[in-house]
């Protein structure tokens, strides 16, 4: 929401201005929205862990209290995180019109718009990537390589399948950080400009719309809507009691 709709008021309806103000909000939320996907991430990778290693102790560890003091801290991480660079560069000298090479207010493409010293900007827009990109991925790949064990060592097939499915999708929507680290620390590669837009697109809309997908369709009642729509004669579909 904080992108797409932009885009597409871009592409359809010619619209390819937009205020400083607004573009620097539009650059803050993009930002601190998917910072928190990524710690938020990182907090599903350890309530899985302490289900599947620490099961008889779960409910101790993962109270509600303990619970939403994890949700508030990733989101108040998330949404601060991005307030220095987003600030610094608000304030930073612009022609009074400025053209940007991209399709919304990515931070890195803003910055290298500026008249001004490019240099502080950009080692910090590649910091905060790293932060949020393969610091959270090694926190999950350390949760995974724990649960990965624990379920080696589990003696029933279908205990080690019911284990697996409940972390299924989390690894799926792993891949989150691999569409970070594309779409921010290429910059710092001699890669075309092009290049660098792509992997914002697919990272902007490529990434929600998978993690849409993955857990709607682990919905039994979206499965089940879905099987009738296809299915509409299907046993069980037919409308008709029996006798």
């Amino acid at each position: 929401t904080s992108t797409v709709l932009k885009m597409l008021s871009l592409l359809f309806l010619g619209d390819h201005y937009l205020r400083f103000s607004a573009c620097f909000l539009q650059m803050y939320l993009f930002h601190g929205l998917n910072c928190s996907e990524a710690f938020i991430l990182v907090v599903m990778a350890y309530d899985h862990y302490v289900a599947i290693c620490r099961p008889l102790h779960y409910l101790v560890l993962m109270t509600p209290q303990t619970n939403a003091a994890l949700a508030a801290s990733a989101w108040l991480t998330a949404l601060l995180l991005p307030i220095p660079a987003a600030l610094q560069t608000f304030h930073m000298a612009f022609n009074n019109t400025v053209h940007i090479y991209h399709c919304f207010c990515d931070h890195l493409v803003a910055v290298q718009a500026s008249c001004s010293d490019t240099t502080p900007q950009t080692s910090m827009g590649f910091c905060i990537a790293v932060v949020v990109s393969f610091l959270p991925l090694l926190l999950v790949l350390v949760s995974y390589a724990h649960i990965l064990a624990s379920v080696l060592r589990i003696s029933s097939r279908e205990g080690r399948s019911k284990a697996f499915s409940t972390c299924s999708s989390h690894l799926l929507v792993g891949t989150y950080y691999s569409f970070i680290a594309i779409a921010y620390v290429a910059y710092r590669a001699d890669l075309s400009l092009d290049f660098h837009i792509m992997g914002n697109v697919v990272h902007a809309i490529l990434a929600p719309v998978l993690n849409a997908l993955i857990y709607t369709l682990r919905n039994k009642d979206v499965k089940a809507a879905i099987t009738k729509m296809a299915c509409p004669q299907g046993p069980g579909n037919s409308g008709t009691l029996d006798p």
